[in-house]
């Protein structure tokens, strides 16, 4: 069936953002100027992390995969979006379509269940801080993420291959700024209510248990917070999930509003602004919303700059 896809349509054209050519030059410096803030804001934050002994801890740890996440979710989808302001027609291949929407589905399952894995992490540090060491071990860890990475993959090979599966005839013109799921059904010849119900199901999964994790997680949080006499350890309880909190709100929540409702009362041009929530905006938000309220982020790049200064 895939080599019927092939021959039928060997390539797609990306419609973008607007169709308007006096948005084009400023959305593309937009767009350009949000890209060039998350490589840094991410890559700054792994070089960080990697630089400063004093946080290899498993919370940085996560953050560090996060930063990795986001920045490489977002180079696999901006550089072809900016293509579309500046070209007549952005044309990709079937096998770069397919392609970009692999590593697509797999960032966006990394990103769900690392968050999950944060907040496991932060349950463990508030609740069971006399066992954190031991019950968040190097070896925990690493399987904690070797899950995180995992989900990715299941994610990725289920959405992609479910449009595998698919026929494209005449209509190439995927309306929307890169290869995502809902366009591409609605491309597709032979799209039928199991195509939906797979994405439905694998979506579900993808946001529905990490969501169940972080509630499960916060709401054994809060009531150890609550059983805390002083008013100081309540404020520094929080503020250590603070930054969690807004960055699974941003995340979950603009993916929840684009997936989680059927086509017909999402119309694809509102799903291109709630697309760009998380595939743009929750990559280049991430690493100021942890950096700005940490005081350990802080106090590294203090001191990483100092290093460079006296150096």
């Amino acid at each position: 069936m895939a080599s019927d896809n092939a021959s039928s349509v060997t390539e797609f054209i990306l419609a973008g953002l607007t169709d308007q050519p006096g948005l084009q030059i400023p959305l593309l410096f937009l767009f350009l100027g949000f890209y060039l803030v998350t490589v840094v804001g991410n890559l700054g934050l792994i070089t960080l992390i990697g630089l400063n002994s004093h946080l290899h801890i498993p919370m940085y740890f996560f953050l560090f995969n996060l930063s990795f996440i986001d920045f490489s979710f977002s180079t696999a989808i901006i550089p072809k979006m900016l293509m579309s302001f500046v070209s007549k027609k952005n044309i990709i291949s079937y096998e770069g379509c397919m392609t970009q929407l692999f590593f697509f589905c797999f960032f966006v399952f990394s990103e769900s269940f690392i968050l999950s894995a944060m907040a496991y992490d932060r349950y463990v540090a508030i609740c069971k801080p006399l066992l954190y060491t031991v019950t968040m071990s190097p070896q925990v860890c690493l399987l904690l993420l070797l899950g995180v990475y995992g989900m990715g993959v299941f994610g990725a090979t289920a959405h992609t291959g479910n449009m595998l599966f698919l026929t494209f005839c005449a209509n190439n013109l995927v309306s929307h700024f890169m290869c995502d799921i809902l366009p591409l059904l609605e491309l597709s010849c032979n799209s039928s209510y199991i195509n939906l119900l797979v994405v439905f199901i694998v979506v579900t999964i993808g946001i529905g248990v990490p969501i169940v994790a972080i509630f499960v997680s916060y709401g054994f949080i809060l009531s150890s917070i609550f059983h805390i006499s002083s008013t100081e350890g309540r404020s520094k309880a929080f503020s250590t999930c603070s930054s969690h909190i807004i960055a699974v709100s941003f995340f979950f929540g603009s993916g929840a509003f684009m997936y989680l409702k059927p086509p017909s009362i999402l119309p694809l041009d509102q799903g291109k602004v709630s697309s760009l929530f998380y595939t743009i905006l929750v990559p280049m938000f991430n690493p100021l919303i942890y950096s700005l309220r940490n005081k350990d982020v802080k106090l590294a790049l203090k001191k990483t700059l100092n290093r460079k200064i006296f150096s």
